[in-house]
């Protein structure tokens, strides 16, 4: 049987789409086929509908979970989107001719479990080739030497000659080798079947063309078909496919052969001076590109000087073996005639010009699941379509009704953006990324920064396996996270997630698992921090339109329990005192935002804990300080409390630790009372050296926070209490170490501390 005309190509190659459609118009062919997923071939007719606009790619997933997936991204200059594009515009059939997508998945489903076991160090089969030629290549790499090579080959048939050569001598150094090879052949086998079966229904083999990687071509034309049996055995999952928007940035970090490459954008460049019939465009276009962002950034850049680089890169192809300049060439071209030699200051400009921002297209309601549907369609309700853009952009909430507009919508339209962007943050969708508000306990604002990805859409098409929309989808998520939470801070934290999404269903499930957990044991860690959560829900939970009434009873509760095991939790070591330091300040926070909760017996928790002293005494000290910044203890209790713990009966550093408690909070109260001052004089004073030096650790680590303004204000009250000038003071206080007391604290021991 004759062979049909083959054409090698590298996946994204200008040179290869172009030379392609000129081999195309010359054959006339009545068949293509192209490498590509055979089941994925109903993605033909959008993928080439007048108002596509690529990058896009061909996405096919698994239909459950975990949801594995695999893309097939094409660019405008992509050799197969051309063929199918040309096919359509011919009216010639056009055909994928690869295993299916559910062939490809449970194979990557095997060659996953495979990678676990495996631990491979150095690069096998293909992989050991492109290093090598990346080697020889030297600072040039194997980009520039494939564009040099094959994409400024113009001549009639030198790239499809040169890719064949290119792909053959590929396949001769690594024929067998590597892990991909069984599945290599497996593809070819498919491949060759379909091929046959073409050719047999009477299509002349000289107007079949088949459009493959380079690499097949010599596999293609010795493989044997596969059998029905072979077929047959072949392993399938259940999987989906869709089309899907792509990037230039995304092409660009899938670089390597097969994958993508390192600049998309420049590639474009090449394609469409291709299409000019004019050599030199693309270097022109590049520089100008380069120049544009400079003058954007302010920075004075004349057309002569872009001129001059566009020469300075002729000269520069020639010098290193080349016909038109390449890559390489421009951009050190640009760095000297537009940079002054430096690269940073062209940084930019080179990255829009090589990588660009640009981001495929697609006609609405095309190849889309219902959940994609609805993200674009709420995008266009919310306003948010200009922010579906490859570059960041900051978008600030208002989440408080605009009654200066009329419509309902209008009036609530930052609150619904807010329940849709935290909906995509449930759901994964790094569309959306939430940062902390500029403005302080400000619950009803909002700082998001937004940026498109195709990951983004990866992850939307994966929610489709939880819900139609993406409500539905947040919500089943929710669910789940209700359903296998192994404590109550797990589920406070889908509940705080409920409210943010703006689901009443979610709210009230998750409501009914803390209830349920809440009556089981549960560290004071745990319950504090759900305590706070709670109050917080409590606080904003009306200003998203839920009602929170039902956690009252939830957050009375939890509250309760805190306050019984939290003068027990207070006997611990200092490592243990800061995770009950952190739950005291949660409940104290709670208590004061909500009148429901019983101060009181919050009241008589603080006085137990600042009374007993068998607690940790730094605990003992903080507890003092949130007494008196709730105003439950006046200056004469105070005053009682510091000479009893500052007495020169207490060890040294059980009073210093509970100094360094009491200074934790109100500092600007603590510095205004003279009298305790007065007792922290006294008692250093009465210390011996041992003590003092004990003494010192703690009071250091107390003192360690206090402003340069506190600590003059303190240097005040003891220059009043020792008779000193306060300014004296200050200076001896902030006064650097000389050389003595620094030896006398190199040689201090701390190990017993």
């Amino acid at each position: 049987m004759s062979e049909p005309v083959w054409f090698g190509v590298r996946h994204l190659s200008p040179a290869g789409a172009f030379q392609l459609r000129r081999l195309l118009d010359q054959v006339q062919p009545l068949r293509i086929l192209v490498e590509g997923p055979s089941d994925l071939e109903s993605e033909l007719k959008d993928l080439t509908a007048a108002q596509t606009v690529p990058p896009v790619a061909i996405l096919a997933y698994t239909r459950r979970p975990p949801v594995r997936s695999l893309l097939y991204p094409l660019a405008e200059y992509s050799p197969e989107y051309q063929a199918a594009l040309w096919a359509k515009e011919h009216g010639v059939p056009c055909q994928f001719m690869d295993l299916p997508s559910s062939v490809f998945l449970a194979l990557l489903e095997r060659r996953e479990g495979r990678a676990e076991e495996e631990n491979r160090e150095e690069p096998q089969g293909p992989e050991a080739v492109w290093a090598a030629l990346e080697e020889q290549a030297g600072e040039d790499g194997h980009e520039v030497f494939w564009e040099r090579t094959l994409e400024h080959a113009m001549a009639e048939d030198a790239y499809r000659q040169g890719a064949a050569a290119f792909g053959a001598r590929l396949r001769e150094l690594t024929a067998g080798q590597g892990e991909d090879w069984p599945e290599t052949v497996l593809r070819e086998s498919w491949m060759r079947r379909c091929i046959d079966d073409v050719l047999r229904e009477g299509i002349p083999p000289e107007r079949l063309v088949v459009v493959t990687g380079a690499f097949h071509v010599e596999g293609l034309k010795s493989a044997s078909p596969m059998t029905d049996r072979e077929k047959k055995r072949l392993p399938r999952v259940d999987a989906d496919h869709t089309l899907m928007p792509y990037s230039f940035y995304r092409l660009s970090s899938r670089s390597g052969y097969g994958a993508g490459n390192r600049a998309p954008a420049y590639y474009a460049l090449l394609w469409e001076g291709m299409n000019r019939d004019d050599p030199l465009w693309h270097a022109r276009a590049y520089l100008a590109r380069v120049a544009r962002q400079l003058r954007e950034e302010g920075s004075p850049v004349s057309s002569a000087e872009v001129i001059e680089g566009v020469r300075l890169s002729r000269e520069l192809a020639v010098l290193r073996g080349g016909a038109l300049p390449a890559l390489r060439d421009l951009r050190d071209a640009a760095i000297t005639c537009l940079g002054g030699g430096n690269l940073a200051v062209v940084s930019r400009g080179v990255a829009a010009a090589e990588i660009g921002t640009a981001i495929g297209s697609l006609p609405e309601g095309v190849s889309r699941t219902s959940i994609q549907e609805d993200f674009y369609r709420q995008m266009k309700d919310l306003r948010l379509e200009r922010f579906r853009s490859a570059v960041a952009q900051d978008l600030s909430l208002d989440l408080r009704e605009n009654r200066a507009v009329k419509s309902r919508k209008s009036a609530f339209l930052d609150l619904n953006r807010s329940f849709f962007l935290h909906r995509l943050r449930v759901l994964d969708v790094s569309f959306a990324q939430v940062q902390d508000t500029r403005q302080e306990n400000a619950t009803w604002a909002e700082h998001w920064v937004l940026c498109w990805t195709p990951e983004a859409e990866i992850a939307l098409v994966e929610g489709a396996l939880r819900g139609d929309t993406v409500q539905q989808a947040a919500g089943s998520v929710l669910k789940e996270r209700v359903e296998r939470a192994a404590g109550m801070g797990e589920v406070a934290a889908v509940l705080e997630d409920a409210f943010s999404c703006g689901l009443g269903e979610a709210v009230r499930y998750a409501t009914a698992g803390l209830q349920a957990m809440a009556v089981d044991a549960a560290s004071l860690d745990d319950l504090a921090a759900v305590a706070q959560r709670l109050s917080l829900i409590l606080q904003y939970g009306g200003l998203r339109q839920l009602d929170p009434e039902p956690l009252k009873p939830i957050l009375e509760q939890i509250f309760l329990r805190c306050c019984l095991i939290l003068p027990g939790a207070c006997v611990c070591d200092d490592e243990g005192a800061k995770r009950v330091q952190l739950a005291t300040e949660r409940l104290n926070t709670a208590a004061l935002a909500h009148d429901f909760l019983d101060s009181a017996l919050w009241t008589e928790t603080l006085r137990q804990m600042s009374q007993r002293d068998d607690l940790n005494p730094k605990l003992s000290g903080y507890a003092t300080a949130v007494l008196l910044e709730r105003g439950q203890m006046d200056e004469e209790a105070l005053d009682l409390e510091v000479r009893r713990r500052l007495s020169p009966g207490v060890p040294a550093d059980l009073g210093a630790g509970w100094f360094e408690g009491l200074a934790q909070k109100n500092r600007y109260a603590l510095i205004a009372r003279l009298s305790l001052w007065s007792s922290l004089s006294a008692y250093l004073d009465g210390l011996d050296e041992e003590e003092f030096k004990r003494s010192l650790v703690f009071l250091r680590r107390a003192f360690a926070d206090f402003t340069a303004g506190e600590k003059d204000a303190i240097a005040e009250n003891l220059g009043e209490i020792w008779g000193i000038h306060p300014q004296l003071v200050s200076e001896q206080l902030n006064a650097a170490l000389d050389g003595d007391l620094l030896a006398e604290l190199a040689d201090f021991d701390f190990g017993d501390f």
